[in-house]
């Protein structure tokens, strides 16, 4: 160095650093990317993308959170991205490609913001007063929810392009049904919650197989084969300790000097475990629920009693049982009283494919119920599930909140058309902003066109006129390609769903426009071998954003 300096190392060697635009454009390509990834697959008209893992495992679905949590993103972006579906699953269940593409385009236009020089802090907070006023305009395009056969229309909106779409009516009939079951009122409110319905699949059959059973069906079959197959009129007794003798808690030795004294421990085994089973008996229990092991003695005399047993049932099928059938899990058997049994008109052992399992059926105002799906192969098994999910969760939301708003793409033109009159109010460079915001919002009607195969410019066009116009639910009709009341078309999703779309997709669009530096760490060598996913592409989807290894 000249004149002896020294340079000063303050990162360690190996460190990465970007700073600057130069950060922010990396930043924004890959938020684009991920947004593209899942974009195809938005709308009735969607594609499907079959996601192959490590192992070869395949998974085929055009469900936005399922594509993201699948493919092994590694950008730090990337992830925040994948945030942004995870969160709309969790909440609302549906929406997960729009928000993410919603939050892509945001960052698009964002960026051509910043080729104009607009400071990064002004877009952020136009993008906030544009999400806020979004927000405040919702309730204005609102539809009072107040019927069942909404409610199915809004089953059926969420399932509009799966692969199920041919049994979506039989399907959205059996989600309004199950959802109307455990929906509990709750300080005057009503409140859902989805993990009550339990979902089996199994293979076979056809989906319109699939049947919604008032009660709770486990995928465990009777531990002994002379117990009967079915039980009329059950008495349901829940356990949540073992049918075998207690172990000390200490370490315990017993010495038999005598043979005789062997058969007399074995003996006095036998009783204490027959004590048990009599328990079950007196108290008048013919179905048993326990949830650890079941001893063989007990299993013989639980057989010669008649009684029904399952082992091994685990704690969250146990609260639905006790949900859906009225029993109290009882943890000591001594405490065990009629009071605490559950009831059901029929618990039966019925075999479904390969497998034995055990329905209990006829419960009384269950406040938990099960469905089982069915399916010609395990791939449209799975996406069947995926879809149901999908329709549980908005009917669940739908009935909480009371209200929805049209689909096909009506409220985002309308949202954005009230925003472009609301930027000049707003003046300042945060006008461009907001206007950004409208023009993003755009981008939902646009890609439901593009992935029909529609003139996507003429489509916005005419969707524009007709908002113009006053007609605040005209949307795409994606199957005719005209503009048509979605409302009439029954096209509805959850309020909720739209709310939570254009949150997340801010936060996250505004949280990566304020990063203008990115400091990485030297990677840690990890084990070589096992490079690239399908494709031989790096890190399972090739270096997205310009950086090496990065996605």
């Amino acid at each position: 160095m000249m004149g002896g300096q020294v340079p000063i190392l303050v990162l360690k060697e190996g460190t990465e650093r970007e700073t600057g635009r130069d950060a922010q454009r990396k930043n924004i390509e890959v938020a684009k990317a991920i947004a593209d990834a899942v974009r195809t697959t938005l709308g009735p008209k969607g594609m499907d993308k079959m996601l192959v893992d490590s192992l070869g495992d395949i998974v085929i679905t055009n469900d936005g959170a399922t594509i993201l949590k699948e493919i092994d993103v590694a950008h730090p972006v990337g992830k925040m991205m994948v945030e942004v579906a995870k969160v709309q699953d969790t909440e609302v269940g549906d929406g997960t490609t729009s928000a993410v593409v919603l939050a892509g385009e945001l960052l698009h236009k964002a960026e051509e913001l910043l080729e104009q020089n607009v400071h990064p802090t002004i877009i952020t907070n136009g993008y906030r007063l544009a999400a806020e006023k979004a927000l405040e305009l919702l309730p204005e395009l609102g539809i009072k929810v107040d019927s069942d056969e909404l409610l199915k229309d809004i089953a059926m909106t969420a399932m509009t392009g799966k692969n199920v779409a041919e049994a979506k009516e039989y399907l959205a009939d059996i989600a309004v049904k199950a959802i109307k079951a455990i929906a509990e009122e709750k300080d005057g409110k009503t409140v859902v919650n989805v993990d009550n319905v339990k979902v089996e699949k199994k293979q076979g059959g056809g989906i319109k197989d699939t049947e919604l059973i008032d009660g709770i069906i486990l995928d465990k079959e009777k531990v002994h084969p002379r117990m009967p197959k079915l039980v009329k009129e059950a008495k349901i007794a829940l356990i949540n300790t073992g049918f075998e003798v207690k172990k000390t808690e200490i370490s315990a030795k017993i010495e038999i000097t005598d043979p005789t004294q062997i058969q007399a421990f074995l003996d006095e085994e036998q009783k204490e475990i027959k004590k048990m089973v009599d328990k079950i008996k007196e108290v008048g229990a013919n179905v048993v629920f326990c949830q650890k092991a079941i001893d063989d003695i007990a299993q013989h005399y639980m057989a010669k009693y008649g009684i029904y047993a399952v082992r091994r049932v685990k704690k969250s099928d146990m609260s639905k049982l006790a949900k859906a059938t009225g029993a109290k899990i009882i943890t000591n058997l001594d405490d065990l009283t009629p009071e605490d049994l559950g009831y059901a008109e029929v618990v039966e052992e019925r075999k479904i494919g390969d497998d034995n399992m055990t329905f209990v059926r006829g419960c009384k105002n269950p406040k938990a119920v099960s469905i089982l799906i069915r399916g010609g192969t395990e791939h449209v098994v799975d996406e069947a599930e995926r879809a149901l999910h999908d329709a549980l969760k908005v009917v669940g939301v739908a009935l909480e909140d009371g209200y929805a708003v049209a689909g096909g793409g009506a409220t985002d033109i309308e949202l954005a058309l009230k925003l472009r009159e609301y930027a000049p109010s707003v003046g300042g460079r945060e006008q461009l902003a907001i206007e950004a915001f409208a023009d993003a919002l755009e981008i939902i009607p646009r890609t439901l066109a593009e992935n029909a195969g529609l003139d996507a410019i003429d489509i916005i066009m005419k969707l524009k006129a007709e908002h113009q116009a006053g007609k605040k639910h005209a949307g795409i009709d994606v199957f005719d390609g005209r503009i048509v009341d979605m409302v009439e078309k029954k096209v509805i999703e959850p309020m909720r769903v739209k709310k939570q779309a254009i949150e997340s997709a801010t936060e996250v669009a505004t949280m990566i426009l304020r990063i203008d530096d990115v400091i990485a760490a030297k990677k840690s060598e990890g084990p070589k071998g096992g490079q690239g996913g399908p494709g031989g592409m790096p890190g399972g989807m090739g270096g997205m954003g310009g950086m090496p290894g990065m996605m």
